[in-house]
This record gives C-alpha cells, sequence and structure tokens, in this order.
C-alpha cells in the first residue's frame, strides 16, 4: 500500500507528502556531530525502525490509521555511523561553491538569485579547477571580469577561496538554515 517503510505500512506516503515534501530535517550522529540532511519521510523511517530518536520537531504531526508521530526537524541516530574525513572533499559543484560562498558574489557582494560561478585565474590563463580557484559569482561580476586575472581589472574576491568545511551538505541541502538546527551546527556553517 506504499507506507513508509514496507514493513510498517503504517504512514502513508500521501500522508508525509502533504506534510511537506519539500520539508528537511537535520541528523545527527550518535556523538551528536552533524552528518545528514535526509526528507521528512526518511527521518520517520529511522524514528518507526527506532534506529533514531527525535531532538527537535517542526510543528504539525504525521498521522496514519494507527500512529501518530510528531514531525521531526533534528533527529539523533542511535548508533554511530563512521564517516570519512575527507567526504566533503567531494568533487566540486556549483551548489557546493554558492553554499560556501553564502550564496553571495565574491566580487561586489550581492545575493542575487541567479549566481554562478567563476574561476579566479581563468582556465584558459592557467587556472585549475580546484575549491582554491572557484567563486561565487554574479553574472555581470562575471562578465565584467571575463577572461582577465583579478590584477589586470582591480577584482579580487572578498574572501580567499578555499575548500569547504565539513558540513557544506547542511548549506547545500538548504540555502537558509532553520533556527531549530542552529544549536547543533557549528558556527561556521
Amino acid at each position: 500500500q506504499g507506507g513508509i517503510g514496507a514493513s510498517s505500512g503504517l504512514l502513508s506516503d500521501r500522508c508525509v507528502e502533504s506534510a511537506g515534501n519539500m520539508a528537511r530535517v537535520l541528523v545527527l550522529n550518535a556523538t551528536y556531530e552533524p552528518i545528514n540532511v535526509c526528507t521528512v519521510r526518511r527521518a520517520a523511517v529511522l524514528l518507526l525502525k527506532e534506529k533514531a530518536e527525535l531532538l527537535e520537531r517542526q510543528s504539525g504531526a504525521l498521522h496514519s490509521e494507527r500512529v501518530t508521530l510528531e514531525r521531526p526537524d533534528v533527529i539523533r541516530l542511535v548508533s554511530y555511523v563512521r564517516i570519512p574525513r575527507e567526504a566533503h572533499r567531494r568533487k566540486i559543484t556549483r551548489r557546493a561553491v554558492l553554499a560556501r560562498d553564502a550564496w553571495t558574489c565574491q566580487y561586489c557582494g550581492s545575493r542575487k538569485t541567479r549566481l554562478t560561478v567563476d574561476h579566479v585565474i581563468p582556465r584558459s590563463r592557467g587556472g585549475k579547477s580546484v575549491w582554491e580557484n572557484i567563486v561565487a559569482a554574479c553574472a555581470p561580476c562575471n562578465r565584467r571580469k571575463g577572461n582577465r586575472l583579478p590584477r589586470e581589472i582591480q577584482m579580487h574576491p572578498q574572501k580567499r577561496p578555499k575548500a569547504p568545511g565539513p558540513n557544506v551538505f547542511i548549506q547545500v541541502a538548504t540555502p537558509s538554515i532553520p533556527p531549530a538546527w542552529q544549536q547543533y551546527l557549528p558556527a561556521a556553517a
């Protein structure tokens, strides 16, 4: 019948969808360090299977014929999950660059919705596609800089680009961090 875990059949797909398909839940390891962001549906499965405990709630509840479950906002895994140290240094994606740069043009500081990425030292001038050479840029700044070096046009990034911290996945999953998550995130996230 399309229940939340085929084994439980307790909460229907429609129930979870109506609770907010776009809502996200912060997942903490057993040690309280943030390790993932998942859907309300996935969080409900973890709670129902007793693989996680509920730490923070969103308003509303998830209902089924037999069960009412508080709508999760932050959950903590019951068992520790080992996360490779360099998991966050995976490939460079546009969303990860924008998240690392706080969705802000690194040249003019604007927070326009249509941001692009720019190679500080253009690839045609020997620049590499590495975290330390890529920044978020609004389209006008990207066009203005073009194929030039920052010193040639006096356009320098506001912050020196570097590889993101381990919590960049949170910013990729949700550009605005819900208030209930703040106490569980390092200040840099």
